[in-house]
């Protein structure tokens, strides 16, 4: 299923685990650390106002702390909200259950999430659109060539994103920013402004 919104999670292990059923850019928060990001709050902020956010977090304490540190932090209307039910058990990575005895969003079965994202009125799109692949990126010089790791990192001083963004993580960020044909218009007109430094 593919989403026109952007995901955010609470950890890398719960963006793997939507990634094995969901298109979507899946943005890990890393827990608590949202707190001190204001990096990843900017991106989280950028998403949200291009295509807006779902929110989906553990059903504990702490998935609900940072659920509201992130509401207020974007404006309502460009949240949806995704809550699995408070059933008790482990993942089967831990060796000792949660603090809260709850499965979180790895834990739980992709059924329970898709219910979850369908409860909060969160549809699939069919976008047959053509997408930014990481050979448009090598094409335009932003992976693989001499140069390309300074121009990518003006690229995201540009965008206002994080310079510490994978090359990976820039394609997720384009595809989620950018039709594909307002890439092409706006790094024509990027590469223009930046032709001297490179």
């Amino acid at each position: 299923m593919k989403f026109r919104e952007a995901i955010i999670v609470e950890g890398i292990y719960d963006k793997m685990k939507l990634e094995q059923f969901l298109d979507a850019v899946i943005i890990p928060v890393n827990g608590f650390a949202l707190f001190r990001d204001r990096n990843r709050m900017k991106m989280i902020r950028k998403l949200a106002q291009k295509n807006g956010i779902i929110i989906l977090t553990d059903s504990d304490r702490a998935g609900f702390l940072i659920r509201r540190y992130i509401q207020s932090c974007i404006p309502a209307e460009q949240i949806k909200h995704a809550y699995i039910p408070e059933i008790p058990g482990k993942e089967k990575r831990k060796r000792i259950p949660a603090k809260e005895g709850l499965l979180g969003v790895e834990g739980v079965s992709e059924e329970i999430i898709l219910q979850a994202l369908k409860n909060a009125e969160c549809r699939s799109v069919e976008d047959e659109s053509r997408r930014i692949t990481k050979q448009d990126l090598f094409r335009d010089g932003l992976s693989g060539k001499h140069n390309s790791r300074r121009l990518r990192e003006e690229l995201l001083k540009e965008l206002q994103l994080p310079s510490r963004l994978s090359a990976n993580s820039l394609l997720d960020m384009l595809n989620a920013l950018f039709t594909y044909e307002e890439y092409r218009e706006f790094l024509s007109d990027f590469l223009k402004r930046h032709e001297a430094a490179f």
